[in-house]
């Protein structure tokens, strides 16, 4: 399927999710909006992803929300941010609860939606002049794209709140202090650093990845009893893999194990 907004492109297990609108920023407009429920839509069906990639083109990784889409119409607002957020929050859904880990590579500065977009990859690495705005208290929003979430369980829950009311914008090095990002690196590099990362773990257990996703996401929501026979079941499943006893087989024999994601 074609994309106006982002190019989706899958080699060897790898799925590279690129925003691809860069005169404007890529910002998160209609078009993107149902573009990205559609793109996560078509992933989460594929058998083939191991990994995936989130990167942009162009000056910025994301300026957010599309704002002349509401100063065009103010009293269409209401109905545009119910239209918006169908797709986005749909896709972001159906990305978190694929197997397949995710990368993203913030190449140039975010802000609002696509911090909280941000938040929720598995490891984020961010060139060294990236900044990370929240940008929503400025114009009198909320949040959306489980930036609550996201920026709670990376940040902490009091400076997350700090993060949002203050309308709060980090360079890359306050970003990995606040563990908003996981890797800073220099802007000639970054993008090579991140498709490395995202290529390893495209060659690794995805079944398991995806078991460690999912009891992660759910862990300070769930009783500690109920987390532990989640992870026994869990652990179990795991065991039942291709992958599983590849790596034991692999770790007698004191080889690498190669891992094909079954």
């Amino acid at each position: 399927m074609n994309y106006q907004t982002i190019d989706l492109l899958v080699d060897d297990g790898l799925a590279e999710l690129v925003l691809n609108d860069a005169e404007p920023g890529n910002p998160m407009g209609a078009v993107f909006c149902r573009e990205f429920g559609q793109v996560a839509n078509e992933l989460a069906k594929r058998g083939d992803v191991r990994a995936v990639l989130l990167r942009a083109e162009g000056r910025f990784f994301s300026v957010g929300g599309d704002v002349n889409l509401f100063s065009r119409d103010l009293d269409a607002a209401p109905a545009a941010v119910r239209d918006g957020t169908f797709g986005l929050h749909m896709g972001l859904t159906r990305l978190l609860r694929m197997d397949a880990p995710i990368v993203a590579c913030a190449h140039a500065s975010a802000a609002g939606g696509a911090v909280s977009l941000l938040s929720h990859c598995d490891v984020v690495y961010a060139a060294r002049s990236a900044r990370f705005t929240a940008a929503y208290a400025q114009l009198g929003f909320t949040c959306d794209l489980g930036a609550t979430a996201g920026f709670a369980s990376r940040m902490g829950i009091a400076r997350a709140r700090r993060f949002l009311l203050l309308s709060e914008s980090l360079d890359a090095d306050e970003a990995l202090g606040a563990g908003l990002v996981d890797h800073v690196v220099a802007d000639h590099v970054v993008a090579e650093q991140a498709r490395a990362t995202a290529v390893a773990l495209a060659a690794g257990p995805t079944r398991a990845f995806g078991e460690v996703r999912r009891l992660v996401a759910r862990s300070l929501a769930t009783p500690l009893e109920t987390q532990l026979e989640d992870e026994a079941q869990s652990l179990a499943r795991a065991a039942a893999t291709a992958d599983a006893r590849e790596g034991i087989s692999a770790f007698a024999a004191r080889r690498q194990p190669r891992f094909s994601g079954f």
